[in-house]
């Protein structure tokens, strides 16, 4: 399942990049253009991961770090905001922000700085014999901590990347065309187009080590789709 990200934003075209963007990096997003609705998302959508700008209607962005931080000490909280002074940083951190970006942002920072705060999250979860894993050779995927792993290195997947990969795992030996993974992987409600599945399918493989010539794992049937042998 998709990591979850509620944005906060009352900025209509910097949400509509942000929904956008995040999308298409695989994250399943729910966004408000006001802190009271923001909030409310927060503490009912069960997310992953919040983006919070300061400067909010109805409710400002630092009280909605601190509401949301009564209820909850451990959901990371990454606040967006135009305000670059040191002490609205200071303000943000010491309410329980988890980090402090301002704007105008990079994407690949942004992305680079919601998939640290990912990773911590996912390194504080359930450890142990009972933990949910598929090894499939030297590939071995967490499925709880939506880590994966080739011959005990961890690879530095996007989300989208990672869930291909998941899908693919824990189907071993199907044939599906490429609209059946988009199904699958990207949803019913995504309109991209097979171009985009081949790709994927070329960046998971230079991750795992498969030869793009003779892939041993993620194998092309030709005139059909893809086909992972384990």
């Amino acid at each position: 399942m998709a990591e979850k990200i509620v944005i906060i934003e009352d900025d209509p075209s910097i949400l509509r990049g942000l929904q956008l963007n995040l999308g298409m990096e695989g994250y399943s997003v729910r966004s408000a253009s006001d802190g009271e609705t923001g909030l409310r998302l927060a503490k009912t959508e069960r997310p992953d991961l919040v983006l919070v700008d300061v400067m909010l209607p109805r409710l400002g962005g630092l009280e909605v770090v601190r509401e949301i931080r009564k209820t909850d000490p451990e959901l990371p909280i990454l606040i967006l905001s135009a305000k670059g002074q040191e002490g609205d940083k200071v303000a943000g951190l010491q309410l329980g922000a988890d980090d402090y970006l301002v704007k105008p942002f990079g994407l690949k920072e942004l992305l680079a700085r919601i998939d640290a705060l990912l990773r911590r999250r996912r390194s504080r979860g359930e450890t142990g014999p009972n933990r949910a894993v598929r090894k499939v050779g030297q590939i071995e995927l967490d499925l709880e901590a939506r880590r994966a792993t080739v011959g005990g290195s961890t690879l530095d997947l996007t989300s989208r990347e990672y869930d291909l990969l998941a899908f693919f795992v824990t189907h071993p030996d199907r044939v599906f065309s490429r609209e059946q993974l988009m199904e699958n992987v990207w949803g019913s409600r995504y309109f991209g187009t097979a171009r985009t599945v081949d790709n994927f399918i070329a960046r998971l493989r230079a991750h795992i080590g498969d030869d793009a010539e003779r892939p041993r794992h993620l194998e092309t049937v030709r005139g059909v789709g893809y086909r992972f042998n384990p």
